[in-house]
């Protein structure tokens, strides 16, 4: 089986873990946890701008696979404490658009980076072909 780590450059540079594992054996793309900063590292200001960089990380880590959001096969979203799930999704549907997925939402206490309010993670099917 062959794993390709996946750090697309529009992302923040990590030197201990990567943006997404993609399994070609198995055909399927796992994208880390992503949260609302920019490749320099910086938080977007607000839950609902954190949740619109959180996708727009996403998709960077999908398109670096050669995927899109109709891939996309799960996602779980972990939300820090009480903030409004809905005005999130919404938030971020000029981003991700109509593309229907499963998801999973979770209320957590807290993430890594303690400015961040939202973490989305992603599992995709690669489509057939070279990445």
């Amino acid at each position: 089986m062959t794993l390709t780590h996946l750090n697309p450059e529009q992302l923040e540079p990590s030197p201990v873990f990567s943006q997404g594992v993609l399994s070609s054996r198995a055909g399927v793309l796992y994208v880390g946890g992503q949260n609302g900063n920019t490749a320099s590292g910086a938080m977007a200001e607000g839950f609902a701008a954190q949740t619109e960089q959180a996708y727009r990380n996403v998709l960077a880590v999908l398109e670096a696979a050669g995927c899109s959001t109709g891939d996309v096969m799960k996602m779980t979203i972990y939300v820090k404490g009480d903030e409004d799930v809905s005005a999130g999704l919404a938030a971020a549907q000029g981003v991700w658009g109509s593309q229907p997925t499963a998801i999973t939402v979770l209320r957590v206490h807290g993430l890594a980076r303690p400015d961040a309010l939202v973490e989305i993670e992603a599992v995709a099917e690669v489509p057939e072909g070279p990445v």
